[in-house]
């Protein structure tokens, strides 16, 4: 189905896959997702790994709407021994670093990450694509307006679909002239987005398959989901659910979430749907 080439390996998956969520932070919006200390970190790898996650996201800067930010110093005290814990337990794992700051994924791909998850798809560093490029990083870049402070606000527009395609074929273009080609794309749900932009995003994902690149979907508990409800992140399992199965049926290759074994039953099946 795709290919993640990283570091001098190509692992290749006939499926979709899970990307489980691990925010070594105490400010990620959901409570549940947060770890504080290695032992508990690989508890909780092995949970995931046990449950049907092939990747494990890890960051240490929340990028929630009203978030402090931290300094990549900050953000390399929280990941950096958790990184190297998990990679020392569970080598056949993937490890992805979520950051915008290429010190903090240079020294994380060091320590045994293999994949780059960049919100602002190397809007913010200046020196991410080549730390990626040099390092021979899998790489996730996400759609994003704005900057640190502003990329939640929503900027007029009227076709969220068609300025995704604009963006990543643009996109597209600069990687290759950096050396990468092989790289995953990450609408942004939630990033800047209105709710109708987050809810079209996910029913009309397969018309991104024209950018001939993975998709990775990160839809799990967030506010459009659970202020549609009128309900809390915490009781937003079955939206989540929900909407990994319209991604899956319309295309995503990886789902990020923070209940994997919910997902799993999802890629399990969707074939059957299909």
């Amino acid at each position: 189905m795709f290919k993640i080439v990283t570091k001098g390996q190509i692992w290749e998956f006939q499926s979709p896959q899970i990307m489980a969520i691990m925010n070594a932070t105490d400010d990620s919006f959901y409570e549940a997702s947060r770890v504080n200390n290695v032992l508990w970190a690989i508890d909780k790898a092995r949970e995931f790994i046990q449950e049907g996650a092939s990747i494990i996201d890890i960051g240490g800067q929340s990028t929630r709407p009203g978030a402090s930010l931290h300094t990549p110093q900050q953000e390399l005290t929280n990941v950096l021994p958790i990184i190297e814990a998990i990679h020392a337990s569970f080598p056949k794992t993937l490890i992805s670093i979520d950051t915008y700051h290429s010190k903090v994924a240079e020294a994380a791909l060091k320590a045994g990450a293999q994949i780059v998850n960049d919100i602002s798809c190397g809007n913010f560093d200046e020196n991410m694509l080549k730390v990626v490029a040099d390092y021979q990083a899998a790489y996730v870049g996400m759609h994003i307006t704005g900057d640190q402070n502003s990329m939640h606000i929503i900027p007029e527009r009227t076709a969220i679909i068609q300025d995704l395609v604009s963006y990543f074929i643009h996109k597209k273009m600069t990687l290759a002239d950096k050396g990468i080609t092989n790289w995953i794309i990450d609408p942004g749900f939630g990033f800047g987005k209105s709710v109708v932009d987050n809810f079209t995003i996910v029913k009309e994902l397969k018309k991104l398959e024209l950018i001939e690149l993975p998709i990775l979907l990160g839809v799990s508990r967030k506010s459009s989901i659970y202020k549609t409800l009128n309900i809390t992140a915490a009781e937003a399992l079955n939206g989540s659910t929900v909407l990994h199965t319209v991604g899956i049926l319309n295309g995503a290759s990886i789902l990020r979430v923070h209940d994997v074994k919910e997902a799993k039953q999802v890629i399990e099946l969707s074939p059957y749907l299909i």
